[in-house]
């Protein structure tokens, strides 16, 4: 399974700048995207189907805010909207598809960079989904969690740690929650394949020409629960494709010779889904 990682700060502007283009080229088996900030009825799903994707949108109820999708080639065996969570299903934030014993998450987690209340709201988040995953590894322990995690975990998934100690995004509180994170049966496909690759990005400002200099944050993750480790490949980030202020982040899992935890049967009273698979 080829899977990618995309925040692509409007789907819409992304397509105006060539996105569909790209999804010709068959980046992936199953993209993720986030922050895609429409509806369903605002876009040409049937463009998506004629390259050989299935779309699923969780948009949130504010139109043009936040929301994610993913489009995917593989049928998923089920779809499930949200965590039940009213804030973050509100601001369409997780998306959930089961392959077999597989279960992948696309999540969009909160950014605290607009002011302090946003950034309280984002530890409420990070305590509720991390609660959210262990609830669900119990039931499906073959996860994969992609998405905008709006966090650099370590100095060097930052252009400048010194100067953005301070920074929402790499705050210590942040950090050690990715700490506990990974500590807790997560492995991040981009590390554990090159631990020691400096300057790799997935997101620069704006402003001051710092994606022309290199001057980002490496924010987007594909990760993994532990028993999926041994079936990572691949795993790489694609700056030059730009149709975001993000780019793209990749990881290829071989799951035909995986032998993944079988889980047990899926509790629907426990899921969100707000709407069956189409």
């Amino acid at each position: 399974m080829r899977i990618i990682s995309y925040n692509v700060n409007g789907i819409r502007s992304a397509i105006s700048k060539g996105f569909n283009d790209w999804l010709e080229t068959h980046p992936a088996d199953v993209i993720c995207l986030q922050e895609v900030k429409a509806l369903e009825s605002d876009l040409d799903l049937e463009a998506f189907k004629a390259l050989g994707y299935q779309p699923y949108f969780f948009s949130a109820q504010k139109k043009g805010y936040s929301g994610v999708a993913i489009l995917s080639r593989p049928q998923p065996d089920q779809v499930l909207y949200g965590n039940g969570n009213t804030q973050s299903d509100a601001e369409g934030r997780i998306l959930r598809a089961d392959y077999g014993a597989v279960t992948l998450i696309n999540a969009y987690f909160p950014s605290g960079s607009s002011g302090d209340e946003r950034q309280a709201y984002k530890y409420i988040w990070l305590d509720e989904f991390f609660d959210y995953l262990n609830a669900l590894r119990r039931e499906r322990p073959n996860l994969i969690v992609c998405g905008d995690y709006n966090i650099c975990h370590r100095e060097i998934d930052i252009h400048s740690p010194k100067t953005n100690k301070d920074s929402s995004g790499f705050l210590p509180e942040e950090r050690a929650w990715m700490d506990r994170y990974f500590e807790s049966g997560f492995v991040d496909s981009f590390r554990h394949l090159h631990p020691d690759q400096a300057h790799q990005y997935s997101w620069w400002s704006f402003r001051a020409g710092a994606r022309k200099n290199n001057k980002g944050w490496r924010i987007d993750y594909i990760s993994v629960s532990t028993p999926l480790q041994e079936a990572l490949k691949e795993a790489a980030i694609y700056p030059d494709v730009q149709h975001s202020d993000h780019c793209p982040v990749f990881a290829a899992l071989n799951l035909k010779t995986q032998k993944t935890i079988v889980p047990a049967p899926v509790s629907q009273k426990k899921a969100s889904g707000k709407k069956p698979v189409k």
